[in-house]
């Protein structure tokens, strides 16, 4: 390999939102300069939880929008490689192959994934979402992925990926890097009603396409400090999402602690300080929707990235997967096997 790989990506459910962004795509935007770069379009990980035939019929959609997204907010296209993970079969026959090399009991353990089905509303753990971390291993070193960027919710999966490439490497010799996690460095973001993380699913994210009406109408309707009836009564500003908000996007450090002295003393209003942040949250957006306008311009040209992306990963997983049968032996048991049935179709095609 020519420079060192890295392999991230979302599941396509729906458009991309700030939360995404701090959590992972500035870290890529910062990262595919330096790497070559692959990006999953995860819709095998999709079904874990939304699995339905309406969830299945959109994820074209999705796609086109999350990739349009990752690229609006400033992913260079000719330095990324994005691919769909179902075109690519090969992946199905890694993950095979690796769900020998970890245990149950050890999946159990990675704690997102009952967050996950808590979060789908899953009463019972599917096989497939306790299998989300060994698919994942597949995804990341199917393409020999060497680095991987993460929120903390994601690290305890990678870690899984970790321990299946020593494991491989230990048994059948050395194939796979162990890829290296780099985190985030921004926290998970709340979502704007102040309960847990934002998420689609629950309706509390401001997505990277929203205009700007949106996100000021989202930012005015923020959950604040409930104790707070007045705009002289003293605020808390630790847990407060508008301020955390604040803390992440607003470059202007001065406000940000202007206006912090004056809501802890009852000196501003949450409208004041809302208002402040919508304007924020817009000028950050405003390269970002200029960008997505210029990629939605031209009709396919997402498609066609999407499609050579799938095409040229396709080939690579292709190599690494006859690497892999070869160091366990595979590929030598069926060639014993077809070498004695060529001996035996020679044997009764001779006369005696």
């Amino acid at each position: 390999m020519s420079a060192s790989r890295m392999l991230t990506g979302d599941r396509p459910t729906g458009r991309l939102h700030l939360g995404h962004y701090v959590g992972s795509i500035a870290n890529r935007v910062k990262l595919h300069q330096r790497y070559q770069s692959f990006f999953i379009i995860a819709d095998l990980h999709m079904l874990t939880t939304r699995n339905s035939r309406q969830d299945i019929e959109q994820v074209s959609r999705n796609a086109r929008e999350m990739v349009t997204d990752i690229l609006a907010a400033g992913v260079e296209p000719e330095r990324a490689t994005f691919y769909l993970q179902s075109a690519i079969p090969e992946v199905g026959d890694l993950n095979t192959l690796f769900q020998n090399l970890i245990t149950v009991p050890r999946l159990e353990r990675v704690p997102s994934l009952k967050e996950m089905a808590r979060d789908a509303g899953k009463d019972e753990m599917p096989y497939g979402l306790l299998g989300y971390p060994v698919l994942q291993a597949a995804d990341i070193l199917c393409v020999k992925g060497q680095v991987v960027p993460v929120g903390k919710d994601n690290a305890a999966h990678v870690e899984v990926t970790r321990e299946i490439a020593r494991r491989f490497n230990h048994l059948y010799g050395e194939v796979f890097p162990v890829p290296e996690m780099i985190m985030s460095e921004t926290p998970t973001l709340v979502g704007t009603d102040g309960s847990g993380k934002m998420s689609k699913s629950r309706g509390n994210a401001i997505a990277l396409s929203d205009d700007a009406a949106t996100v000021r109408r989202k930012v005015m309707g923020m959950y604040t400090d409930p104790n707070r009836v007045r705009a002289d009564v003293p605020g808390t500003v630790e847990g407060n999402p508008v301020f955390a908000y604040h803390d992440v996007f607003n470059p202007d450090r001065a406000q940000v602690e202007e206006l912090k002295a004056r809501y802890r003393a009852g000196r501003v209003g949450d409208v004041e300080v809302k208002e402040a942040l919508a304007v924020v949250l817009n000028r950050f957006l405003d390269p970002v929707r200029e960008r997505r306008a210029r990629f939605e311009a031209t009709s396919g040209l997402v498609d066609e990235l999407i499609f050579q992306g799938t095409e040229r990963t396709r080939a690579e997983v292709h190599r690494t997967l006859v690497e892999v049968r070869r160091a366990m032996g595979l590929t030598s048991a069926y060639t014993q096997v077809r070498r004695r049935a060529e001996r035996y179709r020679k044997a009764v095609a001779t006369p005696a």
